[in-house]
């Protein structure tokens, strides 16, 4: 298990002042990225042997947002590894030891030559070693909408999108489907599959489905109606 402590800044709030579900994200993909930075697998490794990393899906149950200057502890650890496939967990811990969010993850390893999969190498893999999952409800990965969905102006990707793979971070995403949210939804569980890569200058059509009362869904997709991300929102657990 790795983990790090931080504090809930200002600037990871809303206007309720608890953290965001954006920067509890944020804080997911900078735990993974600092597990592997301190193992000496990071981005400079990965540059060397042309790999990377990228999200395939997310599933966020949330059981609280923490306030403003809370003590928190991030932690994440792998617990499977199959061909070019890797599974990995996060945790958001308060300062009582009770879980306030939990996530599992799926990623694909490419070679950045092909852009084709490829199998991490040993030295990764054992250097991030495995641990049992959480206990949490592993939903279906893939995410399917019902129904006919409302059309909305589409979105340009911007600078402030991308991350150092130059693609839209896979967290940017679900920050852009936030806003077709009703304003009094409480998010408490996210799932998310990514399906192909927007970059600088690509347009997301966002088509929205209020199927449930209590479950919000957003398709990003491009200009002929394939998705970049299919993102779903849910009141309940």
């Amino acid at each position: 298990m790795y983990s790090f402590e931080s504090r809930i800044r200002y600037s990871e709030t809303g206007s309720d002042g608890k953290l965001t579900l954006l920067s509890l994200l944020n804080y997911f993909q900078d735990c993974a990225i600092f597990h592997s930075e301190d193992l000496n697998v990071g981005v400079e490794y990965l540059e060397k042997i042309h790999g990377v990393w990228v999200m395939n899906s997310w599933q966020i149950d949330i059981d609280r947002y923490p306030k403003l200057g809370e003590q928190v502890r991030i932690q994440t650890h792998p617990y499977d590894f199959k061909l070019c496939l890797g599974s990995r967990n996060f945790g958001m811990v308060d300062k009582d030891g009770a879980m306030t969010a939990v996530a599992n993850t799926l990623w694909t390893f490419l070679n950045t030559d092909t852009g084709r999969p490829m199998k991490p190498t040993s030295e990764m893999i054992d250097s991030y070693g495995i641990e049992p999952p959480y206990e949490m409800e592993y939903l279906d990965r893939k995410i399917s909408f019902v129904g006919v969905g409302e059309s909305l102006d589409p979105v340009e990707v911007k600078n402030h999108h991308l991350d150092t793979n130059q693609h839209v971070n896979n967290a940017q995403y679900v920050a852009v489907a936030c806003d077709y949210l009703p304003e009094d939804f409480i998010i408490r569980r996210m799932r998310a599959t990514y399906h192909k890569s927007a970059v600088l200058g690509d347009l997301l059509y966002p088509v929205v489905y209020r199927e449930k009362e209590e479950t919000v869904g957003v398709a990003l997709c491009d200009a002929q109606g394939s998705p970049y991300a299919n993102i779903e929102f849910c009141e309940c657990r």
